[in-house]
């Protein structure tokens, strides 16, 4: 496991993931490719430590404390870099991943010469029961196309490396992961998606995407963010309403 051999650095910020960052963890070591695994502590008050604690001998799981709390998009942008492979996956600590899944997207993104590449997911209760919901995702993906919808799951995304460091992840009172897509793919034109749903999505009460019209008015920030017009902005909000109920109804 030395760095030369490893393919896929898994990012994992968590805070206060005591219920959760096992089973998260656990998916992570079920991969088929060689990776590594950054989870960085964001000041948790809870038993993450004690449960991280419980990783410490395996040589390619990494623990970062950070010394004071500095949110979600910091916390990832740690371990960008930090990151050693070639490919970072981004992991929230309470979703977890199909066993296949790194392996997947690594052979799509090496086939295709791609810089990104997200899968589907599957909707699952607070307790870790599915919902019966399937969020599919498009085989390609545009810059276009994002701005109707976001189509790529934080959880579910596999990128290059140095293409992670040159934008990083900011704005974590808006909806950070998206500015990041859309940026990547203002630049790089289309990225890939496997309609499987191989991430396990948690529907966490205190998710930012479950208070609807706090998540609609970020969504509005960020097009703007972005620097497009009003006009054509509520044009895309129109769509992402409409996207929205379809997603999670």
């Amino acid at each position: 496991w030395v760095a030369e051999e490893i393919k896929v650095s898994v990012v994992m910020p968590v805070y206060n993931g005591e219920k959760y960052i096992r089973q998260a963890v656990e998916s992570v070591k079920t991969q088929q490719v060689s990776w590594e695994l950054w989870i960085i502590n964001d000041c948790s008050t809870d038993g993450t430590s004690r449960i991280l604690k419980e990783y410490e001998e395996d040589i390619r799981i990494h623990v970062v404390q950070n010394e004071t709390n500095c949110g979600v998009a910091e916390s990832r942008n740690i371990g960008i870099r930090k990151a050693k492979g070639k490919y970072i996956a981004f992991l929230d600590a309470d979703d977890w991943w199909d066993g296949e899944k790194l392996r997947m997207q690594y052979e799509l993104l090496e086939k295709k010469q791609l810089v990104l590449c997200c899968t589907g997911r599957e909707l699952m209760n607070p307790e870790g029961s599915s919902t019966g919901k399937i969020v599919h995702v498009p085989e390609t993906i545009t810059y276009e196309m994002l701005l109707y919808t976001n189509h790529i799951p934080c959880s579910s995304v596999v990128m290059k490396t140095e293409v992670a460091r040159e934008f990083y992840m900011e704005h974590s009172e808006l909806h950070e992961d998206y500015i990041l897509w859309l940026r990547v793919l203002k630049k790089y034109g289309e990225v890939c998606g496997i309609d499987e749903p191989m991430l396990k999505s948690r529907l966490s009460e205190g998710g930012k995407s479950r208070n609807k019209i706090k998540s609609a008015w970020m969504h509005w920030k960020v097009y703007r963010f972005m620097g497009i017009g009003v006009f054509r902005a509520g044009w895309y909000m129109l769509h992402y309403v409409v996207n929205g109920v379809r997603k999670y109804v």
